[in-house]
C-alpha cells in the first residue's frame, strides 16, 4: 500500500523466504532479531524450561488474554469461550496468561459478554480452567510446568456494562473525553469508589484461588482502569499526582490478595510506553477509505500529564523512567511475573498491536507495521536487561506472520526476553510454535495475517474470533453480519 493512504508497505505474506526478511529489515533499519534456520526438540529455544526463584515453566510460549466478547448476559462462558480456551491449552504454552480479562464488577465491563467473576460463575470459570489442561495434556502428554493465570479488570474509561458506553474515569482527560463525547461535568470516580472497586478485586483474587489458578494478573495496559491510575498526574487526592499515589492501587490491591488468597501469585500485564492517541488523517480520508494515523492536535497540552511512559514534552515518543521505577516496585513487592505490551487498542492502535489493515475504528498504518514490532522488542529487551530477576513476556509478534518462529528463537536465545507471547495468531493457529518444537512444517495458510476481523467484529457487537481463517467463525452468522457491517463502511 502506497499513496495518500499512508507509506509504502511491503506485505509479509509476499515473502516466503527468511533471508529476503531479513534484507527487508535491513532495508527498514530495523533491529528485529531472526534465525535463519528453526531448532526443533529439547534443544529449541522455544523449548527450554524458565526457572526462577523456585517456579518453574515448561517452556517458553505464553498465550496473552484473548477476550472473544462471547460471555453469556450474566457473565458466565459460552460455549464458544470453552472451545477459545480448549485451543489454549491445544498451543502447547506452559504460560497461559489470564486467560482472557474477568471483570471484578459487572459495571467494570468491557462489554455486555465479558465474563464476570461473581458467585454465579464459578462453576463456568472452573470449566475453562479444565477443558485447557486436558486439552494441554493431550497436546504435550503432561501438564508439569503448565502455569494457568486469570486476568481480573475493571474497564474504567471503556466499561460498556450494557450496549452503550458507561465510562467511570479517573481525571478529566483534554483529548479522550472529548472523543467519547463526556460533558464537563461528567463525574470522577471518587476515592471511596476506588476503595470499592480495590475490595472486588481481593474477593476475585480468592475466588481465583479457590478455582485452581496460579496466579492473578492485575490488568494495567491498554487504557483501562489500572493502566489509567499510572497516567493520573492530574487526580487528586490519594490515587493520584505523585508516583506513590498513582501507583497506590497497585499496593492495595496486591497486599488485599495476599491477605484474602495466601500463596496466589500475582503477575502484571503493563502497558509499559505509551503516546498521545492518533485519528485517521482527516486530509488523506475519503468515504469508505480511513486515513493514515496522525496524532491528535495536542499543542495545548504541553507539557503531556495525561500518560504513562510518555514524553511530557514530545507525547509521539516514549519515556520509560517511570515504567522503570514501576518495575522497581513490582520486585519491591515480589511481584516477578511480568507482561508488558504498549499504547491502547482504543487510541493508538498501531503501536499496542501492529496490523497492515485498520479495524473499523482505526486508521491505516502510519509507519511500516514493522516499526511497532521493533519498538516493543527493545522496549522489552531494554526492560529485561535492567530486571534480569522479572520473568518478562513480549508482545506484538503477531504481525511477523510465518517469520514469527524465526524471530521468537532469535529473541529468546539473545536473552531480549524470557517468554514469547502469542496473542491474535493463536485465534487462528494456536500451534504455531509448539509445531516448532515438534518439528512439524510451519501451516501457512493458518497463520494471521492482521486483517483486524478479530477486533472489527467485537466493536460492532459480535464475538471476536479469526472470520477469514478459523472455520467456527467463518462458517457463522456473525461472519454474514460482519460482511454486512464492513459492506456498508464501504459504501
Amino acid at each position: 500500500m502506497s499513496g495518500k493512504n499512508g507509506p509504502e508497505i511491503t506485505r509479509l505474506g509476499s515473502m516466503r523466504d527468511v533471508q529476503r526478511f531479513q534484507e527487508h529489515l535491513q532495508s527498514l533499519q530495523l533491529s528485529i532479531p531472526c534465525d535463519r534456520e528453526l531448532v526443533h526438540g529439547e534443544e529449541s529455544p522455544l523449548a527450554r524450561p524458565l526457572l526462577r526463584g523456585g517456579l518453574k515453566i515448561g517452556n517458553r510460549i505464553a498465550i496473552h488474554p484473548m477476550e472473544g466478547w462471547d460471555g453469556t448476559a450474566d457473565g458466565n462462558p459460552s460455549d464458544s469461550t470453552i472451545r477459545r480456551w480448549q485451543r489454549f491449552g491445544r498451543s502447547g504454552a506452559k504460560l497461559i496468561w489470564g486467560g482472557e480479562a474477568v471483570a471484578v464488577r459487572n459495571e467494570g465491563r468491557a462489554n455486555p459478554n465479558q465474563l464476570v467473576m461473581a458467585e454465579h460463575t464459578l462453576k463456568g470459570l472452573a470449566r475453562l480452567r479444565e477443558v485447557l489442561i486436558e486439552e494441554h495434556r493431550q497436546t504435550t502428554g503432561s501438564d508439569e510446568g503448565l502455569l494457568v493465570g486469570l486476568q481480573l479488570t475493571h474497564s474504567g474509561r471503556y466499561s460498556r456494562p450494557r450496549q452503550r458506553l458507561e465510562p467511570r474515569i479517573l481525571y478529566r482527560h483534554p483529548i479522550l473525553d472529548k472523543r467519547l463525547g463526556l460533558p464537563p461535568d461528567y463525574p470522577v470516580l471518587s476515592d471511596e469508589e476506588v476503595a470499592g472497586i480495590i475490595e472486588d478485586f481481593h474477593r476475585a483474587g480468592r475466588m481465583a484461588q479457590e478455582l485452581g489458578f496460579d496466579f492473578v494478573d492485575v490488568k494495567h495496559c491498554h487504557g483501562y482502569l489500572g493502566h489509567e491510575f499510572l497516567s493520573a498526574h492530574t487526580r487528586e487526592g490519594r490515587y493520584g499526582g505523585s508516583f506513590a499515589n498513582r501507583t497506590r492501587f497497585l499496593r492495595e490491591v496486591t497486599a488485599g490478595i495476599r491477605s484474602a488468597a495466601p500463596g496466589l501469585l500475582i503477575g502484571v500485564r503493563l502497558s509499559a510506553f505509551d503516546m498521545v492517541p492518533f485519528r485517521p488523517d482527516p486530509d488523506r480520508s475519503s468515504p469508505g477509505k480511513l486515513g493514515p494515523g496522525v496524532p491528535e492536535p495536542h499543542e495545548q497540552c504541553i507539557p503531556y500529564r495525561w500518560g504513562f511512559g510518555v514524553n511530557p514534552q514530545d507525547p509521539t515518543q516514549a519515556d520509560l523512567a517511570e515504567p522503570v521505577r514501576f518495575l522497581s516496585l513490582l520486585e519491591e513487592l515480589d511481584i516477578r511475573l511480568v507482561n508488558l505490551t504498549a499504547g491502547s487498542p482504543y487510541y493508538n492502535p498501531h503501536i499496542q498491536r501492529p496490523a497492515l489493515y485498520p479495524p473499523s475504528d482505526g486508521y491505516q498504518p502510519p509507519e511500516d507495521p514493522l516499526a511497532g514490532v521493533a519498538r516493543q522488542m527493545e522496549m522489552v529487551r531494554e526492560l529485561k536487561q535492567r530486571f534480569p530477576e522479572l520473568m518478562v513476556v513480549g508482545s506484538a509478534y503477531t504481525y511477523l506472520q510465518d517469520f514469527l518462529p524465526h524471530v521468537a528463537q532469535a529473541a529468546l536465545r539473545e536473552g531480549r526476553v524470557d517468554s514469547v507471547g502469542l496473542g491474535r495468531m493463536v485465534l487462528s493457529y494456536p500451534a504455531v510454535l509448539w509445531d516448532v518444537i515438534a518439528g512439524q512444517t510451519i501451516q501457512h495458510k493458518l497463520v494471521c495475517r492482521t486483517f483486524s476481523d478479530c477486533t472489527t467484529a467485537p466493536r460492532n457487537g459480535l464475538p471476536s474470533g479469526c472470520y477469514p481463517l478459523d472455520s467456527y467463525y467463518k462458517a457463522s452468522e456473525a461472519a454474514e453480519q460482519l460482511k454486512a457491517v464492513k459492506a456498508k463502511r464501504r459504501a
